[in-house]
This record gives C-alpha cells, sequence and structure tokens, in this order.
C-alpha cells in the first residue's frame, strides 16, 4: 500500500474539456487562431519563405574597368583617360576617379619659407623657428631662419621639397568631362550549397553590346555599365559639388534569389548611397635632372571613390524548414488555448465556477477498493 506522501505522485491526471458559453473568450481564441494561421501564411510563407533552405554567405567576385577621357587646359593643353584618372588602373572591390587636382612641378630637395597657410611656419624673428623642429601640419624642417615670404607675411625657412606645394585649388573641377566615364562592374556571386552560380552580365553573342549599352533600371537592367554621374546623381549628389573637394560613394549589389524559380530570375538590385563629402591624396612622379639632381612632380588628387559591396542570399525548398515552421505555428495554437485558460480562471469575474468545472478528483465509489492490474 502507498503511503500518504507519496499518494500524490501516484495521481494520473487526464484532459477534461468543458464548453464555456463565454463569448468573450471565445472571441479572443479566435482571434489569436487568426492571428497564428496569418502570421503562418503571410510571415512564414510568403514573406520569409520558412518552407525554403538558405544560404546567405556565397562567394564573390568582382571586376571593374573605367572608361573615357578628359582634356584639361590647365597648364597646357593635356588629355588624360582612364589609365591617368583611375587609381588603382584594374579595381576590384575599391576605384577611385580624380575628378580635381592642384600640381607642384619640379620639387626639389633644398631650403625655402614655408607656406603662410601653415600656422606653425608663421614667424616674426629668427627665435621663432627653432632649428630641427618640424613644421606641424608642415612640409619640412625648420632651420632657424625667418624669412619673408612676401609682401605681407613672414614665415620659417624650412628644408624639405622646395618649392612647398601649391594649395591653390580652381574653383571648378578641372576634369570635369570624367561625369561622362563609364564603369562597366562584373560580379559573379557562387552558392556553395546549392552549386550556383550567377553572373550580372548579360549573356549574349554580340561583342558589341557591352561597347554601346549603359544601365538603367527600367529599360537596361542586365548592363553592368554605369556612368558616373548617373550614380553621384542616384546618391542624392550633383556631380559639379562632388567633384570639387571629392567624397565617397558606396556601390550596393544585391542578389535575392528564390531557386524554385527558373534561374533568369535571379537578378542584381544596385543602390548608391552617399558616405562622405571630401576625399584627396596626394601623389609624386620621381625624375633626375641634368646635373644629377632628383626632382619631383606633386599631384594632390580630389576625386570620388567607389567602394563596392555584394550581399546575397538564395533559398530553395527543403522539408526540413518546411516542418519546423509548420511545428512552430502549431506551438503557437496551443498557445493560444493557453492563454485563454489563463483568462477564464484567473481574471473572469466567474474564474471559481469554471475553476471547478475545469478540475474535477475522480474517486472510486465507496465500499469498492480501487482496481489495480
Amino acid at each position: 500500500m502507498a503511503c500518504p506522501p507519496c499518494g500524490s505522485l501516484l495521481d494520473y491526471k487526464t484532459a477534461k474539456f468543458s464548453v464555456t458559453r463565454n463569448r468573450r473568450v471565445g472571441l479572443l481564441h479566435r482571434l489569436l487562431q487568426l492571428s497564428t494561421l496569418g502570421y503562418l501564411l503571410g510571415w512564414v510563407l510568403l514573406l520569409q519563405k520558412g518552407y525554403q533552405e538558405r544560404d546567405v554567405a556565397p562567394r564573390v567576385a568582382v571586376v571593374t574597368k573605367v572608361k573615357g577621357a578628359a582634356a584639361v587646359e590647365a597648364a597646357g593643353r593635356r588629355l588624360w583617360d582612364a589609365a591617368d584618372l583611375t587609381w588603382p588602373p584594374q579595381g576590384e572591390n575599391v576605384l577611385f576617379l580624380v575628378t580635381h587636382f592642384t600640381a607642384t612641378i619640379q620639387q626639389a630637395q633644398g631650403t625655402c619659407p614655408e607656406s603662410p597657410s601653415v600656422l606653425d611656419g608663421m614667424c616674426t624673428e629668427d627665435a621663432d623657428c627653432p632649428m630641427g623642429n618640424p613644421v606641424v601640419h608642415g612640409n619640412g624642417i625648420k632651420t632657424g631662419k625667418c624669412l619673408m615670404f612676401n609682401a605681407t607675411h613672414s614665415t620659417c625657412e624650412i628644408y624639405g621639397w622646395c618649392p612647398v606645394e601649391n594649395d591653390t585649388l580652381a574653383r571648378k573641377p578641372l576634369l570635369a568631362d570624367a561625369e561622362h566615364f563609364t564603369i562597366f562592374i562584373k560580379n559573379t556571386v557562387h552558392f556553395t550549397k546549392f552549386n550556383f552560380s550567377k553572373c550580372n552580365t548579360l549573356q549574349t553573342t554580340d561583342p558589341s553590346y557591352f561597347k554601346s549599352c549603359t544601365y538603367d533600371p527600367v529599360f537596361n537592367p542586365s548592363c553592368p555599365v554605369f556612368r558616373v554621374r548617373n550614380m553621384v546623381e542616384a546618391a542624392g549628389k550633383s556631380f559639379e559639388d562632388l567633384a570639387l573637394l571629392g567624397g565617397s560613394i558606396r556601390i550596393l549589389i544585391e542578389w535575392n534569389c528564390d531557386l524554385d524559380h527558373p534561374a533568369t530570375q535571379c537578378q542584381p538590385q544596385y543602390s548608391f548611397r552617399l558616405q562622405d563629402t571630401m576625399y584627396n591624396f596626394r601623389t609624386a612622379s620621381y625624375y633626375w635632372g641634368s646635373q644629377r639632381q632628383l626632382y619631383r612632380n606633386l599631384l594632390k588628387l580630389y576625386g570620388i571613390r567607389f567602394d563596392l559591396s555584394v550581399h546575397g542570399q538564395a533559398g530553395k525548398f527543403s522539408i526540413v524548414p518546411t516542418a519546423v515552421s509548420f511545428g512552430t505555428s502549431i506551438a503557437f495554437f496551443g498557445a493560444a488555448t493557453m492563454v485563454c485558460d489563463l483568462v477564464l480562471l484567473y481574471l473572469d469575474a466567474k474564474a471559481d465556477i469554471y475553476w471547478k468545472e475545469k478540475f474535477e478528483e475522480a474517486r472510486p465509489p465507496k465500499g469498492k477498493p480501487e482496481a489495480t492490474t
């Protein structure tokens, strides 16, 4: 015979169904069930495609090429083409297109007065230029002398590349024709989980197609040749403003492929976003003069930096995520019943009555022992 403290451990509980004529709880139950059904059909199956297995980490390859030419009248007429204006010449995920510049020609190492635009280089006497100290944000090392730079300014003499850098910037971009340059972007993605690859270029046998087409999201979405001006405007900026001091634009290529449909429907989406409104750097070319003197031509280049970013995902029907999605929804149906039970048993005005009807203890008839097996 079981001891009294252990009696409750040996009890068996079975579900009891009671029909409750409570319209408010009944309405809540149906609303929760409809919400669960809407979640399953609308969100899980239609929007999130919960019946598909997904690959969100494709292998990506990007190749870019720039085409175009621009003529500059400053310091003599000179033609600049893609080899002159693009850094690096064969870009991948990043490329820089020159739109403006300042040039300092025939610099040689020696002594000369510092530029008056450098605050640490200003002076009134030699004591303001301690020998051997570098000029903060300047162009060389102080020699200990204060010299007249022009009729209105005196600056410290420095040892460095002379003459100092020309910092006079034209008010209009010298390479304004760069807006007509085109950038060819070839992008290939490979979803290893499904062994599926796709390229953003149109599969054509016409060799002249890519030389004549230009990308248009509506009329020509399969042409990966982008005009620079169109990309800048798509990023919300005018080319004239951005070309003057430079800037940075992010090119985002997004692949969202449903492999339950034909592969031709897997196409990339392009978006352009302005990241910064100022970008420049310096570069120099060196050469030897007739007297074996080393010279350099210094260029401060302003332009547009394009950062390419590729994201992608692919999905295909699989029985495992389908079963998980349906199992989760079934669990939500059970949760709806549990919520209604809590409202009925604890929050309703007649909760004590429902409690007595919900839970009932069944005892064997008196005088007859409990059946055992």
